[in-house]
């Protein structure tokens, strides 16, 4: 069957939640599988709401954060920084490690970007854990 699952709670901004759209058998399956997981909720009115409001008041944003992220993959790739995919991304999802010849540790960098821009940055996005995330 063909199917699209759409998750609000990344680019949208929604607390969490998602949108699964398929055929009428594909969807009671999935219903199906989603109470034998635990996936029965109560009040999913509230959780609804938050869905729709980011739907309806973010989705022009996801461009802006796209286009975010590509400027920050290309200033990484140009400073050299180690990339997946050469710096290119998909998403407002990047994802970098510190160059070979870099001067400041994993956990200096964290701590100094913390401390003089208020950004927080954690590592462990691959196997050998080199990898940071950002999300714009």
């Amino acid at each position: 069957a063909d199917s699209v699952s759409i998750c609000l709670s990344k680019g949208l901004g929604a607390p969490l939640g998602s949108v699964l759209v398929g055929e009428k058998e594909f969807i009671r399956l999935a219903k199906r599988a989603r109470k034998r997981c635990g996936g029965g909720m109560r009040q999913v009115g509230v959780v609804a709401s938050m869905g729709k409001f980011a739907i309806q008041n973010n989705v022009s944003r996801l461009s802006i954060d796209h286009s975010r992220a590509e400027k920050i993959a290309t200033a990484l790739h140009e400073a050299g920084f180690k990339q997946p995919q050469q710096g290119k991304v998909d998403t407002n999802i990047v994802y970098f490690g510190l160059p070979d010849h870099s001067n400041v540790t994993r956990n200096e960098l964290c701590d100094r970007l913390r401390k003089e821009y208020g950004i927080l940055l954690s590592g462990g996005y691959n196997k050998g854990g080199e990898l940071f995330r950002i999300c714009t």
